[in-house]
This record gives structure tokens, sequence and C-alpha cells, in this order.
């Protein structure tokens, strides 16, 4: 056998797996298509830390959000990565918003999100004094995280377990060694060159090509099917950066496909709004941001935030969401399934992880050990 556990992706949540699973197996192996970890959907978004008020109670979303919250903190704090308790209002501009948000804080308490509350116009105001609401929900937990510094740790910590990092590379087809109990990975090198080797266990955490894994394992689920979702980001200028303090977000639209565009502080002081929601339905990647969208963000963030003008935006980047739904379906939840069931034990598949899979990165490395302990 040439490895214990191999696992197929490098971004944040592949990262977070790797540190977690190398704490119990002697060979873990990283194949990742890219030259660098995280260059995909872990490097594109906004570095959001969730609280976890947004999900159905009992989902792998709420729960996973929850504890991973707490852990990504404690985390941050023993490694000494940059992160910022910045705090949260979701804010209502509107009287007919203000029953959402009582919804939103039932959500949030069953969900043992216990520092959410109402707070009024007054206490807004002093918190941030330039944005327009009629009512807000604060949620203290909430923060940014320097993700490079958090993903560059991960590395660290699992490289010192001798965790083997093999970028460059992509997984070309999986199938089973069953007299081996095993699975037999076939790999082009960085040089195009091919060459196969065995591994107990595989972790498909390929973030957009999880799906593409899935098939070539054996495993074709409708379930599975998974849609692009790009969302861009504008940068604001002219100084308006500094009138913000917080993440300020919308009240969210009725089975969103997204969280609606909201203000997103970084730890270099900077400002941007987003994401957007714009569907690929071709499935192609597209990181290119539509400057004449500029319009569309202004629109909807001047709702919450008066002090902007058509100028003060700017094209940032753009991220791309492995979804679980297309255009008109209700939200689902993360996939995260060991698939004995399927006829390929160990073989564990993670499927439409996008937001809190930053947040919830940690405790999904928790739980996919759990997926796999009962073959210790």
């Amino acid at each position: 056998m040439d490895a214990d556990v191999t696992i197929i992706g490098a971004g944040v949540v592949g990262l977070a797996i790797a540190t977690e699973l190398s704490r119990y197996y002697d060979q873990v192996f990283v194949i990742e298509r890219h030259e660098h970890f995280g260059m995909e959907t872990s490097s594109r978004n906004s570095e959001v830390i969730h609280s976890g008020i947004y999900y159905k109670p009992g989902t792998l979303k709420a729960r996973l959000c929850r504890e991973g919250r707490d852990m990504l903190y404690r985390y941050c704090r023993e490694h000494d990565i940059g992160y910022r308790k910045c705090g949260k209002l979701i804010v209502a501009t509107q009287k007919e918003e203000t029953g959402q948000l009582e919804e939103i804080l039932y959500t949030a308490r069953r969900n043992d999100v216990a520092d959410a509350r109402m707070i009024t116009v007054a206490e807004a105001a002093e918190m941030e004094p330039h944005i327009r609401v009629v009512q807000a929900l604060f949620f203290p937990s909430s923060g940014i995280v320097d993700i490079h510094g958090l993903m560059q740790s991960l590395e660290n910590e699992s490289a010192n377990r001798e965790v083997d990092f093999a970028y460059g590379c992509e997984a070309k087809g999986i199938k089973q060694d069953s007299g081996n109990h095993a699975y037999i990975i076939h790999i082009q090198d960085t040089d195009g060159s091919f060459f196969d080797f065995t591994s107990r266990y595989v972790i498909n955490s390929a973030g957009l090509e999880a799906e593409k894994v899935a098939r070539m394992a054996g495993i074709d689920d409708p379930q599975y099917k998974t849609w692009f979702w790009k969302g861009e980001y504008f940068a604001l200028l002219n100084g308006k950066h500094k009138l913000i303090n917080r993440l300020v977000y919308p009240v969210p639209e009725p089975n969103t496909t997204g969280l609606g565009i909201h203000t997103t502080p970084d730890l270099g002081g900077r400002q941007k709004l987003g994401p957007n929601t714009i569907f690929l339905e071709d499935g192609k990647t597209d990181y290119s941001v539509d400057p004449a969208h500029a319009k569309e963000f202004y629109r909807k963030a001047r709702r919450f935030l008066p002090f902007l003008e058509p100028g003060d935006l700017a094209p940032d980047q753009a991220g791309i969401r492995p979804k679980l739904q297309k255009p008109g379906d209700p939200a689902r939840d993360f996939i995260i399934r060991e698939e004995e069931k399927k006829g390929f034990p160990g073989l564990v598949n993670l499927i439409g992880i996008e937001s809190p899979g930053l947040t919830a990165a940690l405790g999904i490395g928790r739980y996919v050990r759990s997926l796999l302990q009962k073959y210790d």
C-alpha cells in the first residue's frame, strides 16, 4: 500500500482534512492539480467567519459552521493567524423586511448562536453611523480571517507530520483494488507522464471538480450534480472604505443562492462589496469582473450605504461557488458522505462545499475523520 489516505484537492477544506487525518494516519498524500494550494474557491471569497445563522437547524451546514467557527478562532489564536472578530449587522432598510430579521434570529437561536440580538436604530447608528437602517440584527461572533495565512499554516502543520503534497498533479482515474481493500489512483504528473499508486482511503475534496472526481470513481448520482455560480466583488474607493467598520449585510432573498451584496473589510483596511450571483449555465470557469455591473452594485448597496456615489466602485475579484442548486431550486445542504452503501468503502465524497465551507473547514476535517473511524 502506497498511502493510507489520499486527499484530492488542496483548498482550505482539503488542507484542514489533511491536518486532521495526519494525526491518525502515517501516510497521507494530497493531490492538487494547480501549482499551489487554494487557487480556486478558497482564495476568491469574502474571508468571512460566519456565525452559523442562516442554515436549517440540524443540517451539516448549521452544525459544522458552528463547530468550525469556534475551532477556527482558537486555531488562529494558537497559530498567530490574522483575524478580526468585527461582528456582523444584518440590516432592514424598510419596515416590510423586519419580519425576516425575526425569522433569522429565530433560526440563529435554534442553531445555538447565543450572542445574536436585535438592536435598535440608535444602537446600529452608534456602531455604524453612516448606514441606513430601520432595524438590525447584530452577531458579535462573526469576523474575517487571513485565508492565505490560514492555508499556509495548515499546509505547514500537515507537512511537519510528513503529509506529502503533490502539486501540479491531477487525478485521471480511480478504481477499486478489491483484493487489497484499496483504491488505485491514476495520476498525471507535472511533466505530463502518468503513474498509478494505491491508497486505502480516498477523500474527494476537489471543490469545483468534486462531481467529476466522484464520477471518475464510479459514482454517478444525480443528487451530486453541481452548478457553478460566479460572484463578483467591487472595491470601495475615494476613502469610502473608512466609513464602515463591520460586516454589513442586507436581508437575504428567499431561496437565495447568496447572502446578498454586502460589505467585507479585510485585515489590510480595504473594503469591498459583493458578491453578486451569476449562474454559469455552461459550467465554465470565468473569473472576469464586468465593470458594467458596478451599476447593479451601486443600486443594491446604496439602500443601506447612502453615502455611495457611482464613482466609488472599482472591479476587484471574482470567485466561483459549486452549488447543489440551479436557479429556482431551494437551498441544499453539504454532501459529505462515506460511500460504503454505494459499494465504495473508504471513499468520502465532499460535494457542494460552498459557504460556509471556510468557516466550517476544521469542523469538516474532524467530521471526515469520524466517517473513517469504523475502519480503524
